[in-house]
């Protein structure tokens, strides 16, 4: 736990460190509903998300806890690292952590970077999963569950599946949720 703990308070010493105004103020008008930002450029988390895979799920758990903005993005991009070691594991966190979304950035990265290494060996939990978030009084689980099916936009023999999912909130009126839509469509024509 001590490593972890040394983790954690590196990671959040480098987020502050490169902490900007101007990016936390710009932050606050493009991921609007996001609790805590740092305001750190993307730039900034990718160069560490690989010194950090050593702290495992651990890490990515305590990392998730955050209402930061950044470390969350910061856990899913870490969990996209990590998950072929466990991929049981990686989808049992992605069932605890869609609970907690509060923004198309962390729900788009867990969504997709998160989880995409493992997307074709659990694409049948993923699809499953992706049925139950759509029906979801929270906006945000409806996004995660359309967003999901993203990493399977290649698969030609998927689109007929991924469209009848889609068809369950194509009226959605969440702005978040027909962006979403909006955005698988493009993808899968």
């Amino acid at each position: 736990m001590m490593k972890i703990a040394n983790q954690l308070t590196e990671i959040r010493n480098f987020l502050k460190e490169k902490s900007n105004n101007k990016v936390k103020e710009s932050g606050g008008k493009f991921v609007p509903t996001s609790k805590k930002v740092y305001g750190v450029y993307l730039a900034e988390i990718n160069k560490i998300v690989s010194k950090y895979t050593s702290g495992g799920f651990k890490l990515v758990e305590e990392l998730w806890k955050s209402d930061y903005l950044e470390e969350r993005i910061l856990a899913a991009k870490i969990l996209g690292k990590i998950c072929k070691k466990d991929p049981e594991k990686t989808l049992e966190l992605i069932r605890k952590f869609v609970d907690d979304i509060v923004d198309w950035a962390t729900c788009d990265t867990l969504a997709i970077q998160g989880i995409r290494p493992i997307a074709k060996i659990k694409q049948k939990e993923i699809f499953e999963l992706s049925k139950k978030l759509v029906k979801s009084k929270n906006p945000w689980k409806r996004r995660f569950g359309i967003v999901l099916l993203i990493n399977f936009k290649k698969d030609k023999t998927l689109k007929q599946e991924i469209k009848t999912i889609i068809k369950q909130v194509e009226n959605d009126k969440e702005y978040y949720v027909k962006k979403a839509i909006s955005w698988i469509k493009r993808e899968i024509k």
